[in-house]
């Protein structure tokens, strides 16, 4: 029996949509990860057939991760804020559900595609011109209902949170439209209309704008909602994520060339590309600190509330990895770190620690109101505490294992011998690699397992009314809606 509610004043339909298949399209994308981390460990996981082995199926995990999980959590929760902050129902239903079932129909093309090699083979951008094109329709009548719902608010002040959303739009929207630009040769192949370096150039532009745009202002607007919402707390500084959000746009969009020192690029771009980087470390910290301190007077609610555990932490690796990731636009660290096992580990504090997280978090305070709970409980407290460490214990394993193997292929590929010949061969370096790949799959695999608790969680929280450990939840009402600064 489904507890599904329709608010009299806002569209949850659409919302609650958006939060299922995030947690199901959260395990489908893991679920492929861990299938990754096992071929690297033991190769023969692919079965021998073509549409399981690696080179297929690593591009449809990072799709699946970051467009599918990461994009229903984004949609769901942008489409759910901007109601509430803005105290008006979404601008059309309609568009809404087209909005939904159009991304939907989106991921499918692309488990589809990537498995069977249609690809156009440019990082996080594979998915072919019919697929690319759809997106961009989608993604456009998204922008339509949710500036269409701030222009019908109902207050005059726009909270924060808004404004990451907003940007988010805007930026995928400009990145996605210019770096899809391409000619048609046949219904699945094109070629980019750019060429060479200036291909480079526009896919980093794309791709690390992607992670600026994409996996870190749209989830700072969730951090901005959901951290004050369920400390019960106003956020610690409204004048500091004012200067998070103009400080954060305004550099982001020039660090995308530090990946690509050492090429042909020209130097002054890669120079460029490290100082912005540099630079970024203060407004992605200011916004870290800003929400951290959000629970001042409140930090004993962390030894109750698991929720806020997985809101906060993953501010934890937010700055860890916004410190990681200036740190390695550095030249002289770049030539250590290039192209070895600790830019995956990077990738995946960011992407495991934080923006996993802070989804997680956010799904957890949001599913109990769109399916009507009473005191707007989960089914099992418990379950997300185990869920919490779960989830941190996979995730550090993971990275762990991937700096510790990175440093090592990174010194072992520079090691040369007094008449200038290198010290091991490359066959040497990923046999030294095995035990991290063996660690890495293992922390792939508990992150995994906590998810599978999780859809069981939300499973009997949309389908009863029992609350399974009521005596581990504290009795506190629902926050009202955030207020209006002065």
């Amino acid at each position: 029996m489904s507890l599904a509610i329709e608010h009299p004043e806002y569209n949850y339909g659409v919302v609650r949509r958006f939060a299922i298949m995030t947690v199901v399209w959260g395990i489908v994308g893991m679920a492929v990860g861990v299938l990754l981390a096992l071929q690297l460990a033991w190769p023969w996981f692919n079965f021998e057939i073509p549409w399981l082995t690696y080179g297929r199926l690593r591009p449809l995990h990072t799709n699946a991760v970051i467009f599918a999980f990461g994009g229903c959590a984004l949609m769901g929760t942008a489409l759910y804020v901007v109601q509430r902050t803005c105290q008006t129902r979404l601008i059309s239903n309609k568009l809404a559900e087209f909005v939904f079932w159009g991304w939907q129909t989106v991921i499918v093309s692309a488990a589809i595609t990537l498995p069977l090699g249609i690809t156009q083979t440019k990082e996080y951008a594979e998915l072919e011109w019919p697929i690319a094109i759809l997106i961009a329709i989608v993604w456009v009548s998204f922008g339509i209902v949710f500036f269409g719902t701030i222009a019908k608010r109902k207050v005059s002040h726009i909270y924060v949170a808004n404004w990451f959303f907003g940007a988010l739009i805007i930026g995928v929207a400009v990145l996605h439209i210019f770096n899809n630009l391409a000619m048609p040769v046949t219904l699945w192949k094109s070629y980019s209309i750019y060429s060479g370096s200036m291909d480079a150039m526009v896919q980093w532009w794309y791709g690390h704008n992607a992670v600026g745009f994409f996996l870190t202002a749209g989830f700072l607007g969730i951090m901005y909602y959901f951290i004050p919402k369920q400390a019960e707390r106003p956020v610690y500084s409204y004048r500091l994520s004012i200067v998070h959000f103009w400080a954060l746009i305004a550099i982001y969009v020039w660090a995308g060339p530090h990946h690509l020192h050492y090429t042909p690029v020209p130097d002054w771009a890669q120079s460029l590309g490290m100082v912005m980087s540099l630079i970024l470390l203060a407004p992605s910290w200011g916004g870290m600190i800003n929400g951290m301190m959000t629970l001042s007077g409140a930090w004993e609610k962390l030894r109750t509330d698991p929720i806020l555990k997985f809101l906060i932490v993953s501010l934890s690796f937010y700055g860890m990895a916004t410190f990681e990731g200036p740190m390695m636009s550095i030249k002289t660290v770049n030539a250590l770190s290039h192209n070895t096992d600790w830019t995956i580990g990077h990738v995946h504090a960011g992407a495991l620690g934080w923006v996993a997280m802070i989804s997680i978090g956010a799904m957890y305070h949001l599913i109990p109101i769109l399916y009507g709970r009473p005191q707007g409980q989960m089914y099992s407290t418990r379950m997300i505490n185990q869920h919490f460490w779960l989830a941190t214990i996979g995730t550090v394993l993971y990275i762990a294992s991937m700096w510790v193997n990175g440093l090592m292929q990174g010194l072992m590929w520079r090691a040369t011998n007094a008449d200038g010949t290198l010290t091991y061969s490359f066959v040497e370096t990923v046999v030294a690699s095995y035990p991290g790949y063996y660690v890495r799959a293992l922390g792939g695999a508990i992150f995994l397992f906590g998810m599978l608790i999780m859809a069981y969680n939300v499973w009997r929280t949309a389908t009863t009314t029992e609350v399974r450990d009521e005596a581990d939840v504290p009795a506190t009402p629902l926050p009202a809606t955030r207020r209006a600064p002065a």
